[in-house]
């Protein structure tokens, strides 16, 4: 009872001394035991406190450390001023130097009792920042009134390339270099690891080691680490498993079969999706829909899938947000917490941030509403997974009296491209309106208008564009400065194709993944389960992997009493192993392999986590297994498994290692290959390139149909927020191109140009083309573009497929002379002369003396 008592008399005067836990400022836990001679217990401290979020989640066995060696009691690092480099940690309570430091209440004191009133958890007020301070110098009026705006909500508009990381690191630079928040009082929110990692080394540049305790990281990650600590009011364990999505699709699976849910008429893939939007709505079970498809079951397979997450111990990225959420509306007093913590919130891309992820952001700056959100409403491209536009639009309506700044100053692109896309965005009636201008000094001779470029098919624009590449790389301008940025998937192979027979090295982005692997799937399966031994999952995969003779049967009859009894995979087969329920061969490979994962399980506190994983790895045989293996892929496979276990090396422990892989799935890419870019307009946000090619821009493909059927004037804005996002990529210049004719999804249709390529203005764009397109020779006057085929492209009228083609200007189609058959003899404007082969409506196929065989329209052709 003694010990008890001063085990809670320290862990009460550490709250109120505000103070963290070891798990968010190591500085300080390891300047306690260093301080002490204890070397060994930062190792201790770091794999018994990896998940502790404060002092009373800390594990009994540093609790007891600490009481065996706080006497004479350790001295806290002594705090230097923000500009020293040599920073270890800072003020506890204000002030500077030793002094301060002896003074001050010791948070290792095990009185009971408690202060007459709790110490103020900053300094003893503002500390005034010099203006020559470093993460004040080189910003412009704008970004200087954004890092100093430190009092109430804060809306930065940032337009693209306009230096919002710049703005949010000063920020939180300056905000603790003045004082007002200690480093764990502040909450930085991005959408990326990559993001996160960029601003948490810019800040540390800023202010030194001190930038460690801030709470910086992703959605996904920060929300992992509050339900660590809260993980039993919504029915999971403290070790629980974040699934992927592969893991989660066998889940789902395993619902939908013992529902007697027949899969070919509901697509599990479709139900997932319809469940994830749903927690991206923050839509429990109990709340959602009826009628949400799966045949009227969608609700019920939906609350049976989170059951059977809580049985596996584990939980989705969707419910790491949706969880936490559940603990703040139904606990006051642990949202209450969570508030008082952070007095400053910084969130980048809030325009991208989803129902549940805007619920989330706005209860945790009820308390002290110093949010600042950085975002740029023209820049919001993705709805379809989720993201509200509506978030940022609403910002001053949701926090009264929030300050809204725009950057508006862009230090990327030149002058033409910056005003063809502000005129273009402005079409757009939702938006908070801001006109990029140039931040910088351009060479006159360097600057070049956007030009269009129209073409007769696919196939031409490939080549057209690796001509582009070529003559662009003889100048000496670098590949990888060079991106081409698609709109859909399907329109990167002729540029694939082309780029090969030209010998231009290329890469596409949103390749096959490391982490996606099989023998890497299967490795980590095993890392999983001697983590949790809960996770049922883990084991379902490599119980029998490699052979142990333990057939769907036996993996049945586990699964059938983990059921009735309640228990995670391996506990049942624990049990099973001393019954005849199974046979006796596979019932001693179950024994077996239960010692062997007892065994690791009692080595991770002892060996060293990628010495572990090696072990692991050689011992169950799953080396062997691909060695033996004959196949031609065999050897990488192995090679592979080498690359993971030398991977752990960078991580403190397995479990960090595990939920990194969760969090984080980079692309492996040679980065030391000068090659060009080919990717998605949604995936190359926050890129940028000397050169960008915008191939595509044809109505129903840009903006693509789908987006206008399911969206209607919504969808179109979107569409045009990502032409914008395109020609924002570019430094240098930009080639939008658009096709008579393409092949899509091996149909070839007749095209006709995107509403946007009119809406980019004349005095900043020259057009060209090939003669008799739209854009080409005498075409470029102003009436080719007014024809009733462009306007019905224009306002969005309906076009019938059988329509006659539009007028492509001054060569203008041919009335159709009916009555081609095989074998006649037709001549084309660009083709010349050729023998039709077959008809397909007004479409011929036609063998040309000269191009070969092409697929025409009847109206572009005439009789010889």
């Amino acid at each position: 009872m003694a010990v008890r008592a001063r085990v809670a008399a320290m862990r009460r005067r550490l709250r109120m001394a505000d103070l963290p836990a070891y798990g968010w400022n190591a500085l300080l836990c390891q300047g306690v035991w260093a301080s002490r001679g204890f070397a060994s217990m930062n190792r201790l401290t770091e794999r018994h406190c990896r998940n502790s979020w404060d002092w009373d989640s800390c594990s009994p066995l540093c609790l007891s450390a600490c009481l065996r060696h706080a006497w004479p009691r350790p001295r806290w690092p002594l705090e230097r001023s923000v500009s020293d480099s040599a920073q270890v940690a800072p003020p506890l309570h204000g002030g500077t130097g030793s002094a301060n430091i002896r003074s001050m209440s010791d948070p290792f004191a095990l009185d009971d009792e408690a202060p007459a009133s709790p110490p103020p958890s900053r300094a003893s007020g503002p500390r005034p920042v010099p203006p020559d301070a470093p993460w004040l110098q080189g910003l412009n009026p704008e970004q200087f009134q954004a890092v100093t705006t430190t009092d109430g909500p804060v809306l930065v508009l940032s337009g693209a390339g306009t230096g919002k990381t710049k703005v949010l690191t000063s920020r939180l630079a300056h905000i603790l270099a003045s004082n007002l928040a200690q480093p764990w009082q502040c909450l930085a929110v991005t959408f990326t690891n990559r993001a996160a990692r960029e601003m948490k080394e810019r800040v540390g540049q800023l202010v030194g080691p001190v930038s460690d305790g801030i709470w910086l990281g992703t959605f996904h990650s920060l929300c992992l680490r509050i339900l660590r600590s809260h993980a039993e009011a919504v029915g999971l364990g403290g070790d629980f498993t974040v699934l992927d999505s592969d893991d989660q699709m066998r889940v789902l699976k395993q619902v939908m079969a013992e529902a007697h849910v027949d899969p070919k008429g509901t697509p599990p893939q479709g139900l997932m999706a319809t469940i994830q939007r749903w927690k991206d709505r923050a839509v429990t079970p109990d709340k959602a829909a009826a009628d949400g498809g799966a045949e009227g079951q969608a609700k019920t397979l939906y609350r049976a899938y989170q059951d059977r997450l809580r049985s596996l111990n584990a939980c989705d990225f969707g419910d790491l947000l949706l969880h936490v959420l559940t603990v703040f509306l139904s606990d006051a007093e642990a949202l209450a917490r969570w508030q008082g913590r952070f007095r400053y919130l910084l969130v980048d891309e809030y325009q991208d941030t989803n129902v549940a992820q805007y619920l989330w952001l706005r209860l945790l700056a009820q308390t002290h509403r110093n949010i600042c959100c950085v975002g740029d409403d023209d820049q919001s491209i993705y709805s379809w997974r989720g993201a509200e536009v509506g978030n940022i639009l609403r910002f001053e309506k949701d926090f009264p009296g929030a300050k809204v700044v725009r950057l508006e100053s862009n230090y990327r692109s030149t002058p033409h491209i910056l005003a063809a896309a502000s005129t273009l965005i402005a079409n757009n009636e939702g938006r908070l309106g801001k006109t990029l201008r140039p931040g910088i000094i351009h060479e006159p001779e360097a600057i070049e208008k956007i030009r269009t470029k129209a073409v007769w098919d696919g196939e031409a624009e490939a080549r057209m564009v690796a001509e582009e590449i070529e003559t662009l790389q003889r100048r000496g301008e670098k590949l990888s400065s060079m991106a081409i940025l698609v709109r859909a998937g399907f329109q990167t192979r002729e540029f694939e194709e082309r780029l090969i027979t030209t010998g231009i090295p290329y890469r596409v982005i949103g390749g096959p993944r490391f982490y996606e692997r099989l023998e890497i799937r299967d490795a980590m399966a095993y890392l999983r389960l001697v983590v949790s031994a809960a996770d049922g999952l883990a084991f379902e995969r490599v119980v029998n992997t490699p052979k142990r003779g333990l057939g769907e049967a036996a993996v049945q009859t586990i699964h059938m009493v983990a059921r009735a009894e309640q228990v995670p995979l391996l506990e049942a087969a624990r049990r099973l192993v001393d019954t005849d329920e199974l046979k006796p061969k596979a019932r001693q490979a179950l024994a077996r392999f239960i010692e062997d994962v007892d065994r690791w399980r009692s080595l991770l506190e002892s060996m060293p986590h990628p010495e572990l994983a090696a072990t692991i790895l050689d011992e169950s045989g799953y080396v062997d297994m691909w060695k033996a293996d004959k196949s031609a892929d065999a050897p990488g496979r192995v090679e592979n498994l080498k690359e993971l276990v030398a991977a752990l090396e960078e991580y403190d422990s397995l479990a960090s290692f595990l939920e990194h892989v969760a969090l984080v799935m980079e692309n492996d890419s040679r980065a030391d290959l000068d090659s060009v870019v080919i990717m998605t307009l949604h995936g190359a946000k926050g890129l940028e390139f000397d050169s960008v090619f915008l191939p595509g821009w044809e109505e129903e493909v840009f903006p693509h149909s789908r987006a206008l059927a399911e969206s209607g004037t919504k969808g179109l804005e979107e569409e045009r927020r990502l032409a914008y996002v395109g020609l924002t990529r570019a430094r240098k210049r930009v080639l939008v191109s658009f096709a008579a004719n393409r092949r899509i999804y091996n149909q070839w249709k007749s095209q006709l140009p995107s509403r946007f390529v009119e809406e980019l203005p004349e005095s900043h764009v020259e057009r060209s083309g090939e003669r008799g397109l739209h854009g080409g020779g005498l075409a470029e006057s102003k009436a080719a573009w007014n024809d009733p085929a462009w306007s019905r492209a224009r306002f969005g009228q309906p076009r019938r497929e059988t329509a006659a083609a539009p007028s492509w200007g001054q060569a203008k189609p041919r009335e159709s002379a009916g009555g081609f058959k095989p074998g006649a003899r037709v001549f084309h404007d660009k083709f010349g002369n050729g023998t039709v082969l077959s008809l397909d409506g007004n479409k011929l196929e036609i063998a040309f003396d000269k191009a070969g065989i092409k697929k025409v329209l009847d109206s572009f052709v005439s009789a010889v």
